[in-house]
Order: structure tokens, then C-alpha cells, then sequence
């Protein structure tokens, strides 16, 4: 049986995270700005579903491998003083899985978007 409380507590939980994250990773706050524009950019050019749906799936992907990131970098930080040799490649492989996946997320945004902005802009 689902018991609302605990459901509306780990809500809490998740938000409390996120805002705890989003305050101290100027990487995230970099990427949600992104997502934003490039929200608004799907808006102005009125993008079709399928579009959104492609997009608002890598922007969540984006975000969630940063989130990641900076748990994996908090864990390693408290193993560092035991695992002091692996805490560096650690913290870059993570870094390579954000990387990877943001250049996937903007290898689909110039696909949807190219087109719409060589239209807008290629006159000039």
C-alpha cells in the first residue's frame, strides 16, 4: 500500500537535492540556462512532437549525467584520503560520460535546428 507521507518525503528529499545541487554546481546552472534557451528556441520555431519529445529526452539526459556527476565526485571525495590513486580517474570518467552526452544533446539540437536557422539567417 502506498503511504502518502513517506511518498510526499522522499519528494522533499529529491527536491532538496536538486536545489542543494543546482546552488553549487555552476555547471549545472550553465546547463539548465542552456535547456532553457533551447526550450525557447523549439517554441519560437514551433517545433513538431516528435522534436520535443527528442529534445526534452536529452536535456533530461544532460541533466540527470550532471547530477550524477557530482554525486560520484562527492563519493570519491570521501574516499579520497583511502583510494587516493583512483578518486582523479574517477571524477574524469564521470566527466567524460557528461561531456559525451552533451555532445550528443547538441549533435540532435543542430539536426532540429540547422535547417530552421540556415532559413532564418542564411539570406544575409
Amino acid at each position: 500500500m502506498i503511504r502518502i507521507g513517506r511518498l510526499f518525503k522522499s519528494f522533499g528529499y529529491a527536491f532538496k537535492g536538486l536545489f542543494k545541487t543546482f546552488r553549487e554546481e555552476q555547471n549545472l546552472q550553465i546547463q539548465t540556462i542552456a535547456s532553457l534557451a533551447v526550450l525557447s528556441a523549439g517554441a519560437y520555431f514551433k517545433i513538431s512532437p516528435g522534436e520535443w519529445a527528442l529534445l526534452i529526452l536529452v536535456i533530461g539526459l544532460v541533466l540527470v549525467a550532471e547530477i550524477t556527476n557530482s554525486a560520484v565526485e562527492r563519493i570519491a571525495d570521501v574516499l579520497k584520503p583511502r583510494i587516493n590513486s583512483y578518486v582523479k580517474e574517477i571524477k574524469d570518467i564521470m566527466a567524460a560520460a557528461v561531456l559525451l552526452t552533451s555532445l550528443a544533446a547538441i549533435i540532435i539540437g543542430l539536426i532540429i535546428f540547422w535547417p530552421r536557422l540556415y532559413k532564418l539567417f542564411g539570406q544575409f
